[in-house]
């Protein structure tokens, strides 16, 4: 879609969480993506170290304190995640209506931490632990093309026509 003539395409960053990779669910939640006319550009696996999770998370631990940024990034160290760089119209909004609210408990169902995340808010609180929600999905558009480059080199990301670019569009 990068050389397509609709408007408001854009790219945007979600990482399935070692949660998701564990449980076998990236399959799943993939196809969710795809079934939205979501294409995927870029994906890799990475097993995460502290400098690359201090990268990613970098406001985090001024925005939400220390304690918050030392359980994300101990979870998020704790297996591999899959780093998908994801592709369409309003992409960044479309994934996020897609995963749901941050908490599991509170997110919709028909949504992937809804129908798929266990854990609640007040059992993250409570134990200091970090929300195990499956994935990670960018903010907005600003931060998504922050995070498309951290994570993919201009290189790893693919130029290629969907069916649905061809036929429907």
């Amino acid at each position: 879609m990068s050389n397509s003539p609709l408007l408001g395409v854009e790219k945007t960053l979600v990482l399935l969480k070692p949660d998701a990779v564990s449980r076998g669910l990236t399959g799943r939640i993939v196809a969710r993506f795809e079934d939205a006319a979501l294409k995927i550009v870029g994906t890799k696996m990475k097993l995460l170290d502290a400098e690359s999770t201090k990268q990613h998370y970098f406001d985090l631990e001024e925005r939400l304190g220390a304690e918050i940024y030392n359980t994300t990034a101990s979870f998020m160290q704790t297996g591999p995640v899959i780093a998908l760089a994801l592709e369409g119209v309003d992409a960044v909004a479309k994934v996020r209506k897609i995963i749901g609210g941050t908490y599991p408990d509170q997110a919709a169902p028909g949504t992937v931490r809804g129908d798929f995340a266990h854990q609640t808010r007040a059992s993250s609180e409570v134990s200091g632990k970090a929300v195990m929600n499956l994935v990670h999905a960018s903010g907005n558009s600003e931060e998504a093309k922050y995070e498309v480059s951290l994570w993919f080199d201009s290189s790893e990301l693919f130029e290629y026509e969907t069916l649905a670019e061809k036929y429907a569009y």
